[in-house]
């Protein structure tokens, strides 16, 4: 007679795997932000501070309305913290090319070092998981990371082409 074989077994889908992944995270992102959370402090900066000097360092001459988008808050919330971020000479202004009112924003010398140095320390974290965890595990991480990012943000780590991961279409929001 002939053996069946229903497929994987998916033991990981168990409520206490699925809870202990969701703890997991948390002290990897607790392990992940605290040597930038204290370079942070010493300018009594938070993380929305390394959020913005980060995502400006990645993309120069950003628009206001795009770092707004990727962001995901409010104008005052990046308000408060873009002033603080500009008037401590970390972040330059430019007005837009085409549209006088757009501000492009850009590191300043201070704010390129900041930037180096809140990346780095997490450049080495990632870079020692990612040795220790093999070629195959950090595509499976991968593979996580995007099945949890929703909408337009997913579509940043796709490839060209544009080839979504079965199940999952483009601004479904789940």
């Amino acid at each position: 007679m002939k053996e069946v074989k229903s497929g994987p077994n998916p033991l990981f889908l168990r409520e206490e795997e699925l809870r202990q992944g969701i703890e997991m995270l948390y002290f990897a992102y607790r392990d992940f932000t605290s040597e930038a959370d204290a370079m942070l402090a010493r300018h009594k900066f938070g993380r929305a501070h390394h959020r913005v000097i980060y995502f400006v360092g990645r993309h120069p001459r950003i628009s206001v309305s795009d770092l707004l988008g990727i962001l995901g808050i409010t104008k005052q919330s990046l308000s408060r913290v873009l002033s603080q971020l500009v008037n401590d000479g970390f972040i330059m202004q430019h007005r837009g090319l085409r549209d006088g009112r757009q501000r492009l924003l850009e590191l300043t010398e201070k704010g390129v070092e900041m930037e180096r140095q809140l990346t780095e320390a997490q450049r080495r974290r990632f870079a020692r998981a990612y040795r220790e965890a093999g070629a195959e595990a950090v595509e499976g991480f991968r593979k996580v990371m995007l099945g949890m990012i929703d909408g337009a943000a997913r579509e940043r780590f796709l490839p060209a082409g544009g080839h979504r991961p079965p199940g999952r279409s483009s601004g479904d929001g789940r």
